[in-house]
């Protein structure tokens, strides 16, 4: 039998801050071998992300490694100086990290960013990057790569930032990718595409995988061999069929079992419409030329009309980049927009930074990236009652913590560790506070972006019961955005199917997903429920 190409031996992680110590990862376990993919899954927090941080070093200053060998190739990384790692890093080993919005630099344009790496590292020309570049992105699923060439992070969605990393990862061909939720922004369809794509890529290089994911339908159909963690500790690992067939662990039953089950609350057929808009449109200017004369429109949303009563839900889906996002921050009045909009009876399209200061409160937001929505200077307790501190005046500051940490509780995290900075929770629980500080005010109307993207299967199970039964205590109106069609019908009553800023199809959640009368609509439900039946034609615009 031929070497493994990755070896990681009885691995140690610790975490220090101050006087006290934190184990995160303890006698951690596993090889890879060239051309074959591991996947490492377990909840948030399990320790998953460390030990694959671990691999090259990435870890903060904090972290420290009281035990353990990891080895590439037979060469020792835990202890190897930084000249070697940098020959190693990006190169031989490359990594696509959980939130791109916090690893791309929001200063440089895509273009210059995937092309460093292959300036870098291959030595190539601007002329031979560039065309590089252009082969990567429309590999990676970027519709009309030529003109998201100079764009900025910003000026993308969450997807196709992800789609960014992942070109960015691909780049040199490297002999070891470790993707750390690779997949977890991307719409299914792309998401497919994607999948299909280091598969095909491995087929042709001998690539290897280490395969970080919440999602085990992928794991199923990606992996040879899983790794099972919890609480830093690998409880169980073997052959992919083993693990899904023949279970011998505990939690690794409970993880299979995890996923969202059930049906949204009916709303009162006869209940107030809370948010409402008609003709909606976001179009953003193309400018070009050294004068940047507008030369045309991204029609981000073209037209659309919505309505969300009290105590429904209302799910939007389609591909990144089909307009769902925008159309949401548009509803908030958080982009400009044409069109008319009513909230409450409000007629708020032109409503100035004053009048809506005062509705604020009833109207709130949990956006899809939760590192880069909290701030990194602020404890996740003061985090929570900062909506509080603003909109509720009168309370004292002992009301504030202890309804910060009611609304904490709620969604799972411990109170206790409020004091705690967002750095250092994982991505799951992060989006955890994230929800909570959108519920402390106990709103009217929830915009939820893509709110269970970055959960494993049991804490997503958990957030949708934690949803639905805010809901029903407090008659919400949500504005539910995903790409995830299973939560979505858990959760939506009525759903909107968006393609390149228009409305394609919408109905009862049941209609929609029993009997969808478009074709884009059946391939987004083919590339959900069955990952390999997803159309090759299907693109993001």
């Amino acid at each position: 039998m031929s070497e493994p190409l990755l070896t990681v031996d009885d691995l140690g992680v610790e975490f220090r801050q101050g006087g006290a110590a934190t184990m995160a990862v303890e006698g951690a376990s596993f090889e890879i071998g060239k051309g074959e993919t591991v996947a490492l899954v377990g909840e948030s927090g399990s320790g998953k992300s460390v030990t694959a941080l671990s691999v090259l070093r990435l870890l903060p200053s904090s972290a420290h490694h009281p035990a353990g060998s990891v080895q590439f190739k037979g060469q020792e990384l835990l202890r190897a100086p930084d000249a070697a790692l940098r020959g190693v890093r990006g190169n031989e080993i490359s990594i696509i990290f959980q939130e791109p919005m916090t690893s791309l630099n929001p200063l440089h344009t895509i273009e210059r960013q995937v092309g460093e790496i292959l300036i870098t590292h291959r030595g190539m020309s601007d002329t031979q990057a560039r065309e590089r570049v252009l082969e990567l992105l429309d590999q990676v699923g970027i519709g009309d790569p030529q003109s998201r060439l100079q764009s900025y992070p910003h000026q993308l969605s969450g997807g196709q930032r992800q789609r960014v990393m992942i070109a960015m990862a691909l780049a040199n061909e490297p002999d070891l990718l470790i993707a750390d939720e690779p997949t977890t922004a991307l719409d299914v369809t792309v998401q497919a595409q994607i999948l299909k794509l280091l598969r095909e890529l491995q087929a042709k290089t001998g690539m290897a995988m280490l395969f970080i994911t919440h999602d085990l339908g992928i794991v199923r159909k990606m992996a040879k061999r899983v790794c099972v963690m919890t609480g830093g500790q690998i409880v169980e690992q073997g052959p992919t069929e083993d693990i899904f067939v023949r279970p011998q662990h505990a939690y690794t039953r409970h993880l299979l079992a995890a996923e969202p089950k059930g049906d949204p609350p009916a709303p009162d057929a006869d209940a107030p419409v809370v948010m409402e808009a008609d003709d909606l449109k976001v179009w953003f200017p193309i400018r070009r030329g050294l004068l940047r004369r507008t030369v045309g429109h991204i029609k981000a949303v073209d037209g659309i009309d919505v309505a969300v009563r009290e105590g429904q839900t209302l799910g939007v889906v389609g591909e990144s980049g089909s307009g769902k996002t925008t159309l949401g921050l548009a509803l908030m009045r958080l982009i400009s927009s044409e069109g008319r909009i009513v909230f409450m009876n409000n007629e708020v399209q032109r409503h100035n930074f004053k009048a809506m200061r005062s509705l604020r409160s009833d109207m709130q937001i949990v956006f899809q990236d939760p590192y880069g929505s909290l701030s990194p200077r602020m404890s996740i307790g003061e985090i929570v009652a900062e909506g509080l501190r603003i909109h509720r005046p009168g309370f004292t500051l002992a009301e504030r913590d202890r309804r910060s940490a009611e609304a904490l509780e709620e969604v799972g995290i411990d109170p206790t560790t409020r004091n705690r900075y967002p750095h250092e929770f994982s991505g799951g629980q992060r989006q955890r506070i994230a929800v909570a500080r959108a519920m402390v005010l106990e709103p009217r109307f929830v915009m939820l972006d893509e709110p269970t993207s970055a959960l494993d299967m049991s804490v997503q199970a958990q957030v949708v019961d934690l949803l639905r039964d805010l809901q029903k205590r407090h008659n919400l109106a949500y504005l539910f955005i995903s790409h995830d069609l299973k939560v979505v019908r858990a959760l939506a009553n009525d759903i909107i199917v968006m393609r390149a800023g228009k409305v394609v199809e919408k109905g009862h959640a049941a209609e929609v997903f029993d009997a969808p009368v478009t074709d884009y609509t059946r391939a987004l439900m083919a590339a959900a429920f069955d990952i390999d039946a997803a159309p090759e034609g299907v693109v993001a615009q």
